[in-house]
């Protein structure tokens, strides 16, 4: 026994690190994963992750392989789902791990470690008792506001591994063939990297989103102001309706590639936009990781959770009400918040004009 119960992780050859979340969640993850590496540079580390999230740590220099969970297997009937189930299973025994830290609170990624059979199992603590045994050690909660980064890399500091301040970026890899592709889509529009600014208005929760018409209002001024503008979005008709709500009517100068790009491609387009304005999506933690200057508009949620990460060329604009963040899906459960619907689109430019000068400053300095 020694102080803070730290195992011993001489033997650990074979780490499973499972997060079964979003996109986001997910690509947060990443310090994690390099800081692992940098304490057991001999062990492989494997990410076990819903399969639409592969993207995000798709080419992450500290992760072996993948095990992939595919939440369509739902709709398969009983006896099929079971067979993959019961494969998942396999390939998880299979791997004899020594080492598995399950970054989330729900039932699929704590029977999973258990199932696993590793003899150090770690664990957000559920706070259930039957839950609680399904772990070796067991990450407490801090319930003060902390971003989630600093969250998943307390499960590296319950195992005695403590990360330093510099090691604590995130990463996301972009392959060259993304980079051609979105170079090739930018030429076909007449644009080149640096010449256009993105907005990401949409995320797939509504609620977290100002209305179409801010968006336009701050479009009219960005374009006064000479500026190219790209949109993008998810996938979902939804997001895309969404989109088409916001760029209907205007010029040419004013692109909609809603629902037409791979996350890799979106990233490539973030990291050569002169910035991002987005609000709390994935895309906002690909700036922070890519270092593209970003504005995020946050409502309901928290810009102390879900911020910017590390990243001096960003900045958070949100409405000062006593009520946020609030965490609510709109305002009374009503699915609007408030807090973005009255949100000031000068605010938004009043911070993008600031990113610009701080940024043209740094290349003077350079």
């Amino acid at each position: 026994m020694t102080y803070g119960n730290y195992p011993d992780l001489k033997s650990v050859k074979r780490i499973l690190v499972i997060k079964m979340r979003h996109l986001g969640d997910v690509l947060l993850t990443t310090p994690l994963f390099s800081r692992l590496k940098e304490a057991l540079p001999d062990a492989e580390i494997d990410a076990y992750i819903y399969k639409e999230s592969h993207p995000m740590l798709e080419g992450h220099s500290a992760i072996s392989s993948f095990l992939l969970y595919d939440r369509k297997w739902k709709e398969l009937s009983f006896w099929r789902r079971l067979k993959k189930e019961v494969e998942m299973v396999r390939r998880l025994r299979k791997r004899n791990y020594d080492l598995v830290i399950n970054l989330t609170e729900g039932d699929r990624g704590a029977l999973a470690a258990l199932l696993s059979k590793s003899p150090i199992r770690v664990g957000m603590d559920p706070g259930k008792k039957r839950k609680r045994a399904l772990y070796t050690h067991l990450v407490k909660v801090c319930h003060s506001p902390r971003h989630m980064v600093e969250r998943q890399l307390d499960a590296l500091r319950a195992l005695g591994i403590f990360p330093g301040p510099l090691e604590r970026e995130l990463s996301f890899t972009i392959p060259d063939e993304a980079l051609r592709q979105a170079e090739a889509r930018l030429e076909r529009l007449g644009l080149q990297a640096k010449e256009y600014l993105l907005i990401h208005p949409v995320s797939r929760w509504l609620f977290k989103c100002p209305p179409p018409a801010f968006y336009r209002s701050l479009i009219e001024k960005l374009l006064q102001e000479g500026e190219r503008v790209v949109l993008t979005a998810g996938p979902s008709e939804k997001e895309s309706s969404f989109v088409r709500a916001v760029a209907e009517g205007f010029p040419d100068e004013v692109v909609n590639l809603s629902g037409t790009t791979s996350l890799k491609e979106l990233g490539a387009l973030i990291s050569m936009s002169r910035a991002l304005i987005t609000v709390d999506s994935v895309p906002l933690h690909m700036a922070s990781a890519l270092k593209t200057p970003v504005v995020a508009l946050f409502g309901p949620s928290s810009e102390e959770e879900w911020g910017p990460w590390m990243h001096p060329q960003s900045a958070v604009v949100s409405k000062a009400l006593p009520c946020r963040p609030c965490g609510l899906d709109g305002c009374g459960g009503g699915k609007l918040s408030d807090c973005l619907f009255t949100l000031s689109e000068e605010a938004v430019l009043d911070a993008f004009h600031q990113l610009r000068a701080k940024r043209e400053t740094a290349s003077l300095k350079v």
